[in-house]
């Protein structure tokens, strides 16, 4: 271990001072320049919303503060190029080493990647830390060492493998550098611009971001509310149905190791008192934050999955590219109550509940047969605990995407989801005031009402509130359609199953092959055990990962032309990913072995460009310049379009990751 020696710190999604093995390793070697770089550019088209964007700057402003009380001022630089600026801090205290906690989304890794592999070159020591994640996403492979594809396979292997219990003192003095790095003040990252001040302000009255507030958030919930985590949870409007801790989780401001050693502890105590509503509770958020890890393990280990299908035969599935629609949804606007209680509540504050989550994707998805992709991409610019990983899981898991992941031809009715969840209708109420006074009985399918009913509640159908958008048997009956359409598709291909696989048009014959990740560490001097690996593909004969699921007959519903179910599919993968990658850069093989790549650049998205969820796609999405010309400053919404931490929206009931 070198002593004595200067470290920058590369701050991102690790904003704490606890638990923090990057800054740990740091303090114990020396003199330390804590630094955090923005760089808009290499955000691409993940660039952040409104709100996750102001969370990072008041959390930044508390780490700020933390790190000069320990002896150290944050540095803050808003820069075109990571590399760059990282190498100017260097230059500027002469440093010898950088160190930074490992991320797992597709454009870090790559960025990361490179970014080390430059300065090793120049002599700089680079080393990184498991900050994120109890287990390494390479640490986790079945018995012929490939990467699983199913949830309890992968958290079966985890919570059976033995590992010692981790933790990193926070720091009791940081020696600062001799040299000077120039720092910006935090208003010049741009974080937040004028326009959007009054409407932040309103979030401060609700939220308190920072490591210390999450402590105390953490400690409230764990004392006080997780013995009822497993009967509150499913109620949408219930005063403790989440831990509201998923923003903390994913700007690194709580510790996941802390938080799992304190569930397990209170877990065996509540064992041991025969507390069965208690040890439940603990065992359902821990299950949680199994499924955080896993979208963490499928990010890595499928890089593809942000913007195709894990599942193969899902990327000849018609989607109906309706711009109406998708903007009907946004609006809350689907004359489906429940559906537009959470869209505007999403609009408004930037939250809403794992259950709604749920509903309102799958609606999205199944009723109106958008592409998933670009809900994901909408969450991602709305929800203040906008994550990516878990978005990914959350989204593919809804559209049937994953092998474990809800039958695409499963269809939960928003109606009855609606009396389950909302009996009394007082959510629905509270969002959709034009609805106020419509009688419980009729609260979510106001369409049957009779007419004096809701004449006599305000409600005028069409006019104040819109009708449904679609009939319910209209859209189960297209949604068969489409899945039929898609499996023909799919035998036609010459695959008559769903074969896990890169969904890129270069892809290779796969009839008689398997992809197995396999984790690569490029040798450097920097290198050690605890270093960021990088997922590559390799094709093997045999033993193809397949997956049989029920296919519908196709229904006797006649043309449907209106949704484009007899259209061509061709390059529709293409035409719907929110890819940072161009057609030509995948086109850019190397051998059979590493066939694919992640995102190898980090293009400036303009306005106008915002929500082009292809650059090299062939078709113009209207809708992206609709959305981005949209009034976007509502006072108490996010404003740019532009997804959750925990926010993941598993399907089923036991099976929800919004703490």
């Amino acid at each position: 271990m070198e002593k004595n020696c200067t470290t920058v710190v590369w701050f991102r999604r690790d904003l704490r001072i606890e638990d923090n093995p990057a800054l740990a390793a740091a303090a114990k070697n020396g003199v330390v320049l804590p630094v955090f770089i923005w760089c808009p550019e290499e955000e691409g088209q993940y660039y952040p919303g409104r709100v996750s964007r102001w969370w990072l700057k008041q959390s930044l402003i508390h780490l700020q503060h933390s790190l000069k009380s320990l002896g150290a001022e944050l540095v803050f630089i808003k820069a075109e190029s990571t590399l760059s600026a990282l190498l100017d801090c260097i230059s500027a205290v002469g440093a010898t080493k950088l160190v930074y906690n490992h991320l797992y989304d597709p454009i870090s890794l790559v960025r990361d990647h490179a970014i080390k592999q430059k300065l090793v070159e120049l002599g700089i020591s680079v080393q990184s830390y498991n900050g994120e994640l109890l287990l390494e996403p390479w640490e986790v492979y079945d018995d012929n060492n490939r990467a699983f594809t199913t949830f309890d396979a992968y958290w079966g292997k985890c919570v059976n493998m033995q590992r010692e219990p981790v933790s990193h003192l926070p720091p009791w003095r940081l020696a600062p550098p001799g040299g000077l790095a120039e720092s910006a003040p935090i208003e010049a990252l741009g974080l937040e611009n004028e326009s959007e001040k009054s409407s932040n302000a309103l979030l401060g009255r609700g939220w308190s971001p920072g490591w210390q507030n999450a402590n105390k958030a953490f400690s409230e919930f764990l004392e006080h509310n997780l013995q009822s985590y497993s009967t509150e949870s499913p109620l949408i409007g219930g005063a403790h149905s989440t831990s509201l801790l998923s923003p903390y989780l994913h700007f690194g401001e709580l510790s996941i190791r802390k938080v799992y050693q304190s569930l397990l502890m209170k877990q065996i105590v509540w064992k041991n008192e025969q507390n069965t509503v208690g040890e439940s509770s603990a065992a359902l958020f821990l299950r949680s934050i199994g499924l955080r890890e896993y979208s963490r393990y499928i990010c890595f280990n499928f890089p593809f999955t942000h913007e195709r299908p894990l599942l193969g035969a899902l990327r000849f599935f018609p989607w109906d590219f309706d711009q109406a629609r998708f903007k009907a949804w946004r609006q809350g606007r689907t004359g489906y109550p429940l559906v537009d209680a959470g869209m505007r509540e999403l609009w408004a504050t930037g939250w809403i509940h794992n259950r709604i989550r749920i509903i309102v994707s799958c609606f999205f998805v199944k009723f109106l047969r958008l592409p998933w992709q670009w809900g994901m991409k909408y969450f991602w610019d709305t929800l203040l605990d906008a994550d990516l990983e878990c978005d990914i899981l959350g989204w593919q898991y809804i559209s049937g995407s994953l092998p474990d992941g809800h039958q695409l031809e499963r269809m939960d009715s928003p109606q009855i989801q609606g009396f389950k969840f909302d009996p009394e209708g007082e959510y629905v109420r509270q969002w959709l005031p034009e609805l106020a006074r419509v009688p419980t009985e009729w609260i979510h399918h106001p369409w049957d009402a009779p007419l004096t009913v809701v004449k006599s509640a305000g409600v005028d159908l069409g006019v104040n509130y819109p009708n449904p958008i679609i009939d319910i048997d209209l859209a189960k009956e297209r949604l068969a359609e489409a899945i039929a359409v898609m499996h023909m598709r799919n035998e036609a291909d010459g695959t008559d199953c769903e074969v896990v696989f890169d969904n890129s048009e270069t892809t290779p014959d796969l009839s008689a092959s398997e992809v197995v990740v396999v984790v690569e560490n490029v040798p450097c001097p920097a290198s050690s055990s605890r270093d960021q690996r990088v997922p590559s593909m390799k094709i093997s004969e045999n033993n193809i990962i397949t997956e049989k699921r029920k296919r519908p007959k196709l229904g006797d519903g006649g043309n449907n032309n209106n949704d484009n179910i007899g259209s061509e599919v061709s390059r529709v993968d293409d035409d719907v990913a929110s890819t940072a990658e161009s057609s030509s850069s995948k086109k850019r093989m190397t051998d059979s072995r590493n066939y694919f790549s992640v995102p190898q650049n980090y293009p400036s998205i303009s306005e106008d460009e915002k929500y082009r969820f292809c650059e090299s796609s062939e078709v113009n999405y209207k809708w992206c310049e609709a959305i981005a010309n949209e009034d976007t400053s509502n006072k108490n919404g996010a404003t740019t379009l532009k997804i959750s931490e925990e926010q993941i929206i598993i399907g089923d009931d036991n099976s929800s990751l919004n703490m």
